[in-house]
Order: C-alpha cells, then sequence, then structure tokens
C-alpha cells in the first residue's frame, strides 16, 4: 500500500496521521523540531499548544461545542486526549499544554503504521500523496515550495504574488506563576456564572482602567523588521492595537465585565482582566485575551498594574509570531486537496482555519480524504449543514482578495429553512441536523471502523 507523507506533527499532522494510520495506510510523519526550532515552540513534542490551552466552549448547542460534537463522533484522537488532560476552566475545555502534548506524542510514537522523521521538508513531490500539515510557523524553505505550488492556481485567477498571500501575524498572550497573585485583591468566577468558577478574575475601577489604559497605549512596541508588515488577524489582535481604537474598546472586549458580578461586593467591576489556569497543578495562569505586541519590560510594567497582579511573575511574556497560511478560495477544493495537484493536500491553520479545534478537524479530515485517494476512491467533503462542512465550504468559497482565516460559528452554517427567532432554539435545531446530516455522511463514505462513534 502506498506510504502517504504527512509534513508537520502539530494538531492537524497528527491527527491526519492518526486517522489514516487506523484505516490500514502506513504513514511517514516529517516533524522539524528539535531539529530546526521555531520562534513560539518550546518543546520538541507534537501538538504543542502555542498561544493558549483553551479549545473553547463545551455548552452543548454552541458552535464550538457542535464541532467538537462531530470530531468525537468521527474517532478524533486528540479531542480523547484533551478531556484526558482537561484543567477547570468553567465551560470551555481547557488542557494541560504540556501533559497534553506529551501523549499526543506517545500515542502518535507507539502506533506501528506512523514512521516518524525529525527532519525539515523543503521540496514536494506533488505525485505522491502527502498532508502539508506545517502550521502558522511553515519554515521559510517549505514556505517557498509552497509559493511554487501555488503559483498555478494564482495565475488562473487574478489574485496578486502568491508570496504576498502566505501569511499574517498572530499573537500569543503572557503566562503568570499562580503564587505571584494577589488573591486578596481577585475573585473566582465564570461569566454569567456559566459552568464552574474557575477563571481568576482582576476587577478593575474606572481610575485603575484609565491609568492601565494611557499606561498600555504609550508602551513602546517591539519594532518590526524592515521586511515585515504587520497584517493582523482581526479575531486575534495583539491588546494595544485594540486600545488605539478608543478609551473603551478593552472594556467592550476582552476586559469586558459583563455577568462577572464581584462576590465580594455584588456589584459588577468597571473592567475585569480574567485568568485561566495553564496545568493541572494550577502552577500558573494565563491572561485571557492578552496577546500583545510590547517590549518585555513595558508588559512587566504595564501589566502589573493590574489589580492583583502587582507582584507578578512572568513564566512569558506576549509575543507576536508570522502564522503562515494559503489562499485557500484560489488554491483548493472542499476536500483540501489542491485544485492544481490533487495528490497533495492542506490541513490545520495553513489552509486558513483559524483555533485549535479546526485545526485537528481539518487534521480528521485530510487524513480521510488522503486514506480514499490510497484507495483509489473520489473524497467527498462534508455536507454543509455540518460544522465540518461549513468550515470546508468557507474556506474554498469566500472572496479570495478578503480572505482572512474563520473560527466555526453558526454564521458559517446555512440558515434553517423555517425562520425561528429564538437563538437558543435555532442552535440546537441546527445542530441536531448537522449531527444527523454527520451520521449519513458518516455511513455514505467513511470506513466501517468508525461508525460505532457516530452513535
Amino acid at each position: 500500500m502506498n506510504r502517504v507523507k504527512v509534513i508537520g506533527a502539530g494538531l492537524a499532522g497528527s491527527e491526519a496521521a492518526w486517522q489514516l494510520a487506523r484505516r490500514g495506510v502506513p504513514v511517514e510523519l516529517y516533524e522539524m523540531r528539535p531539529v530546526r526550532t521555531t520562534p513560539a515552540h518550546q518543546t520538541s513534542d507534537f501538538a504543542e499548544l502555542v498561544c493558549s490551552n483553551s479549545l473553547k466552549s463545551e455548552s452543548e448547542n454552541t458552535a464550538p461545542w457542535l464541532l467538537k460534537e462531530e470530531m468525537r463522533r468521527m474517532g478524533s484522537l486528540l479531542l480523547e486526549i484533551a478531556r484526558e488532560c482537561a484543567v477547570p476552566a468553567g465551560h470551555a475545555l481547557a488542557v494541560d499544554r504540556a501533559q497534553f502534548s506529551a501523549r499526543v506524542t506517545e500515542a502518535i510514537s507507539r502506533e506501528p503504521l506512523i514512521q516518524i522523521r525529525r527532519e525539515e521538508v523543503i521540496k514536494i513531490n506533488e505525485d505522491e500523496i502527502t498532508i502539508i500539515a506545517t502550521g502558522p510557523l511553515t519554515s521559510d524553505a517549505l514556505a517557498e515550495e509552497i509559493a511554487r505550488l501555488s503559483t498555478a492556481g494564482v495565475a488562473r485567477t487574478g489574485v496578486s504574488d502568491p508570496h504576498k498571500q502566505l501569511y499574517f501575524y498572530d499573537s500569543i498572550s503572557p503566562i503568570v506563576e499562580a503564587d505571584s497573585i494577589d488573591m486578596s485583591k481577585v475573585y473566582l468566577a465564570a461569566r454569567y456564572d456559566k459552568g464552574s468558577a474557575d477563571y481568576i478574575n482582576c476587577p478593575m475601577s474606572k481610575e485603575e482602567y484609565d491609568r492601565f489604559y494611557d499606561a498600555m497605549i504609550s508602551a513602546d512596541s517591539v519594532e518590526a523588521k524592515e521586511w515585515e508588515k504587520l497584517n493582523y488577524f482581526e479575531s486575534c489582535l495583539p491588546i494595544e492595537e485594540i486600545a488605539r481604537r478608543g478609551r473603551h474598546t478593552l472594556r467592550f472586549g476582552p476586559m469586558k465585565p459583563v455577568g462577572l458580578k464581584d462576590p465580594r461586593t455584588g456589584n459588577q467591576p468597571y473592567a475585569v482582566v480574567q485568568l485561566r489556569q495553564e496545568n493541572l497543578r494550577a502552577e500558573s495562569y494565563n491572561l485571557v485575551g492578552f496577546q500583545n505586541h510590547l517590549k518585555f519590560g513595558e508588559q512587566a510594567r504595564v501589566l502589573r498594574l493590574i489589580p492583583g497582579l502587582e507582584s507578578a511573575r512572568f513564566l512569558r511574556y506576549g509575543q507576536i509570531h508570522r502564522n503562515t497560511y494559503i489562499n485557500s478560495p484560489v488554491l483548493l477544493t472542499p476536500t483540501l486537496q489542491m485544485k492544481a495537484h490533487p495528490n497533495v493536500l492542506f490541513a490545520g491553520q495553513i489552509c486558513g482555519v483559524e483555533g485549535y479545534v479546526e485545526s485537528i478537524a481539518t487534521g480528521t479530515l485530510a487524513g480521510i480524504h488522503a486514506a480514499a485517494l490510497v484507495s483509489g476512491e473520489t473524497p467527498k467533503a462534508p455536507p454543509r449543514t455540518t460544522a465540518l462542512g461549513a468550515l470546508m465550504h468557507y474556506i474554498t468559497n469566500a472572496d479570495p482578495k478578503k480572505f482572512q482565516p474563520a473560527n466555526i460559528t453558526f454564521d458559517l452554517l446555512p440558515p434553517l429553512e423555517k425562520k425561528i427567532r429564538d437563538r437558543q432554539l435555532r442552535h440546537k435545531m441546527q445542530c441536531a441536523m448537522a449531527l444527523q446530516e454527520l451520521r449519513t455522511w458518516l455511513n455514505a463514505k467513511v470506513s466501517p471502523a468508525i461508525l460505532t462513534h457516530a452513535s
């Protein structure tokens, strides 16, 4: 049987390799770390979570829940491990990131059909079945090779130079040591009391917020290199960029106090900074939504103006890193295959999805579609009425001149035939329809080996 190459052992690549192996397809899984490191990764483990440790909401009948539920029913390895490595996070699924990546590495390494190669790939043979899942930190050499493969597709559309379609900039939030937080100034709560009270909330008065805001917008950012044009993704803006849009933008964004009443006073603070647990031992917390591009010294000065963090010890400061992705509406079919090179598939953030779960989802699909190609079958995308299908439809049908990566939202799913005013009821009906459509698709197109997960 043909061996499939999977390039990149991040979230998408690890899941794709697993999906191939469980269908009896041999895999060569390439990971360049530790031979070559990246500016953001800290280990050589597979599926390392770089930005945060949250896989978003587990509240039933939400869009993130629907996507995860579809993947669970398809036998996702990474979601299974995520649940086993979960840490308290209210209604969200968050994981101990070190334990999570170690467990994924262990599971993939002991799979006999997966051969691991620790080396950088810089050339792609478009005649071999290959999944490119190198994520947001694709090496320069491979990015150039992807640009070469992309040229044919870009030339047919009139979209500009493919090199200019290959990156935006993403941000990382700071992490503080738990025992450096002054717990007398904070309180535990989940927004609107959804789930358990697992978030540390740092409340601010108007005076404290104004002092923090003034310090934030006057702080020095890291200077961009001359060749860089910082093209930020709107859903992951550095906090200082949000602040520059107006004095109250933070209070309606990452510092919104709505639904976070202080149990000590019974009042809603003027603004709130939330901290989310990083690991099972609760030794560290990340500042939710506080990704930034400030100099480290400036971060220490400004972030210590947050009540409870006056003496904070930072295990990691916020950073910016390049996030490589392709212009998928131009280059890919809904089955993640290149239009010009059907044996080459893309998965993960590089194909234009944003978020951990979305990346794992594309890895799941790429593995299934590559297995179909090995068997001589024609891959078929999931129905658009599913969360998986809606994501695939978006990244392959968006306006190529305005394309930006997307998270899963109900806006991506087609509307119901009957208009339902009640939003919760509408979402519940969309989820029920999606899961039924997924079941039908699995019965028709996917190996019987996983149908037990779709019950």
